[in-house]
């Protein structure tokens, strides 16, 4: 397992990152027991949970995740000072979360006391702030027809993350989180933090984790630039798609169970034509590689330049290990061309 510093925190964190948003709909305490177990067993020290989560969200599994997560916390304090664990404050638009509010100083008291209830600790390593107030081009709103920045009123943008960063503050202050970080924000986001923080003497964030996949390439190079330039680690999330870039979707296959089968998921804006051709390109040069899709499309985040971290989720230990063991491979020259043609041709594939 090879370890990198997060952004400009003391912290150092496995290129590993184990995400758990499935623990509570599609896997058990059982289920996340064992993963917990074979990440840690694999050196993986990084831990991604949510108050939002499991996913698809809803009001009767609100939390669960993060009391999942919890109960194993409460089994095995002496792991505890060895793992950095992320969670995230929830932004407007699911009413039963502080009635669909967006992030305020008081929303991040709250649902800070509420996390570390339900995680059983009295402290989280890195505390992000889970999607922008303004509507910002992630999501699938990353086309003109979806995103319209003409329309965002930036004075009161600004107002709002000054107001966040008092509740930051509050909890920096109160050793509740030892550093916090953003989350699908975008340049401007990261920049006007940048800005209120040196403003507010309020210490930087240390991380960003955006969606970047050989699918979703539309952080690279910009927001990874500036990420580089700043010390903020960027660790993307769903490095293969949702499941898509493993190929088991393909020509409209729907694994039982698998999470393209639940209501809300089913490919969401993700299931387009360009994707899948993409797809279908990389099964086949992971194929003449000797590797699995999965393998080939985590090995290929883990080597893009600026990438701190990529956060991996799994629904069986199966799937978890083969995900692991990309992380020790390292693509040869023909692969990384063969992959770059196909990039140069499908940079967005959704």
């Amino acid at each position: 397992m090879q370890f990198n510093k997060l952004g400009g925190s003391d912290l150092s964190v496995s290129d590993i990152c184990l995400g758990t948003m499935t623990w509570g709909i599609q896997n058990t305490q059982q289920d996340a027991d064992e993963q917990l177990a074979m990440a840690i067993e694999h050196g993986v020290n990084f831990i991604d949970t949510a108050e939002m989560y499991p996913v698809p969200p809803n009001d009767k599994t609100y939390g669960d995740t993060e009391r999942i997560l919890g109960n194993w916390l409460a089994r095995n304090q002496s792991s505890r000072d060895s793992l950095v664990i992320m969670t995230k404050v929830a932004g407007s638009g699911l009413s039963y979360i502080r009635e669909g509010g967006p992030i305020t100083a008081s929303a991040v008291e709250t649902a800070l006391n509420d996390s570390l209830s339900r995680l059983n600790t009295d402290y989280v390593d890195v505390y992000q702030l889970h999607w922008p107030n303004r509507v910002t081009p992630h999501f699938g709103k990353h086309w003109p027809d979806r995103t319209n920045p003409t329309k965002i009123d930036k004075q009161q943008e600004i107002d709002g993350m000054r107001d966040i960063l008092t509740g930051i503050k509050q909890a920096l202050d109160t050793g509740k989180i030892r550093h916090w970080g953003l989350s699908d924000d975008t340049p401007w986001g990261i920049h006007t933090f940048l800005t209120l923080c040196k403003e507010m003497n309020i210490p930087l964030p240390v991380s960003i984790q955006n969606e970047f996949s050989l699918l979703h390439l539309k952080d690279w190079p910009y927001l990874i630039e500036m990420c580089a330039l700043e010390n903020i680690a960027y660790l993307p999330w769903s490095p293969l798609a949702t499941g898509m870039l493993s190929g088991k979707y393909m020509n409209g296959d729907r694994p039982k169970d698998s999470r393209w089968t639940l209501v809300q998921r089913q490919g969401l804006f993700r299931d387009k034509e360009p994707a899948r051709e993409a797809t279908a390109r990389y099964v086949e040069i992971a194929k003449r590689a000797k590797i699995t899709p999965s393998q080939l499309a985590l090995a290929w985040c883990k080597q893009v330049p600026g990438v701190t971290s990529t956060i991996i989720g799994a629904t069986t230990t199966n799937q978890l290990a083969e995900n692991l063991s990309a992380f020790s491979l390292n693509l040869d020259e023909s692969t990384l061309k063969q992959i770059g043609e196909v990039v140069r041709r499908h940079p967005l594939g959704y």
